[in-house]
């Protein structure tokens, strides 16, 4: 694994982190052209297919349903390994669905490649710590089971096997 140290591998790291920030802006903007284009052009986009044009789809599918969304990215964990790197992304957001203005806190576990036209996604894992309306305590619903509802708890943070191993060492108190 590279390490801080030289230009390039600053360079990658600092490309890598505008793939996030540019991903929360061109989604909260519905700029499906910008979207598609931080992936690789081989990217799988599950049921939709293969490739930008699927990936689309699978997007506009995705935002269809919603009104504002207003993410937010902050922590950026990046793994670099020559061309290809691993990274985990945390996102605040706000989104209007329907009835609801909801906060969610994301973590997105990322793959990327570096390609001929720079840094790019390979793919995204969309994982969740919960999605709530505003002004509802998240422990009070049930499991949001992503994507079919995204109201609701997450998988995170028991979807991280250091932290339910030092949960089981040390239980909170109540």
């Amino acid at each position: 694994m590279s390490t801080p140290g030289d230009l390039d591998t600053l360079l990658a790291y600092e490309e890598i982190r505008q793939l996030a920030v540019r991903y929360a802006y061109a989604l909260d903007t519905r700029d499906l052209d910008t979207l598609v284009n931080l992936f690789v052009d081989d990217v799988n986009a599950g049921p939709h297919g293969t490739g930008h044009e699927a990936l689309r789809r699978s997007f506009a599918a995705s935002l269809a349903p919603l009104g504002t969304t207003i993410l937010s990215v902050s922590n950026h964990v990046i793994d670099l390994d020559g061309d290809t790197a691993k990274g985990a992304v945390y996102c605040s957001a706000e989104i209007e669905q329907g009835e609801y203005w909801l906060r969610q806190r994301i973590l997105y576990k990322d793959r990327y490649r570096k390609t001929e036209a720079g840094w790019r996604f390979v793919g995204r894992n969309h994982l969740l710590w919960y999605s709530a309306p505003l002004g509802v305590d998240p422990r009070t619903l049930p499991a949001a089971n992503w994507p079919a509802s995204n109201i609701g708890m997450g998988t995170l943070p028991h979807g991280f096997a250091t932290f339910t191993a030092f949960e089981a060492e040390h239980p909170v108190a109540d």
